[in-house]
């Protein structure tokens, strides 16, 4: 593994890890412990192989292994219903703030499998290597992201709330 190679990845790796973790600074850290895991099991990586999905692979393990021991980020804050708590004026950097917002509430396996086809350009093969899972399943949840994250991207922000939740009204019949 020439050290080269290494750094020409960096860039797409601190791309994925902070979209994965949604934090700049759990973004550094990810990237550092798949550097850090790297290094310590260079030996398993193989000669002509692809090193990038070999260091995404790394990486994408380690998230979950981090991920294990958090309570789910529902649990934590729901930012919709801050909103209207936070302070700041609408502006031109919000469409992008409102599509973080949406990739993060997004399921990981769904947001990691976009990520991965769309923000990194690879390809189903490879991105089901990396994620370890089969072809037909790397298809069907980057359809379900897509469909999930457009119907989030259209939803009006939520307004806060000034009287008691009404009922759902049930399920509807989708075509």
């Amino acid at each position: 593994m020439n050290r080269t190679q290494v750094i020409e990845q960096l860039p797409a790796l601190r791309r994925y890890a902070r979209v994965l973790t949604g934090d700049a600074w759990a973004a550094d850290d990810l990237v550092q412990d798949t550097l850090e895991r790297a290094c310590s099991k260079w030996r398993l990586w193989r000669r002509g192989s692809d090193l990038r999905a070999w260091l995404f692979t790394l990486m994408h393990n380690l998230y979950l292994n981090q991920r294990r021991g958090l309570p789910p980020l529902a649990a934590i804050v729901d930012i919709d219903e801050v909103s209207a708590q936070l302070p700041g004026t609408p502006g031109p950097a919000d469409d992008a703030l409102d599509l973080e917002r949406c990739l993060q509430r997004l399921p990981a396996e769904q947001r990691a499998v976009l990520l991965l086809v769309s923000l990194e350009d690879m390809g189903y093969e490879e991105t089901a290597r990396i994620l370890d899972i089969p072809v037909g399943t790397v298809m069907s949840r980057l359809s379900r992201a897509r469909s999930r994250l457009g119907a989030l991207m259209e939803r009006p922000p939520t307004a806060p709330r000034t009287e008691a939740p009404r009922e759902s009204p049930g399920l509807r019949r989708l075509k």
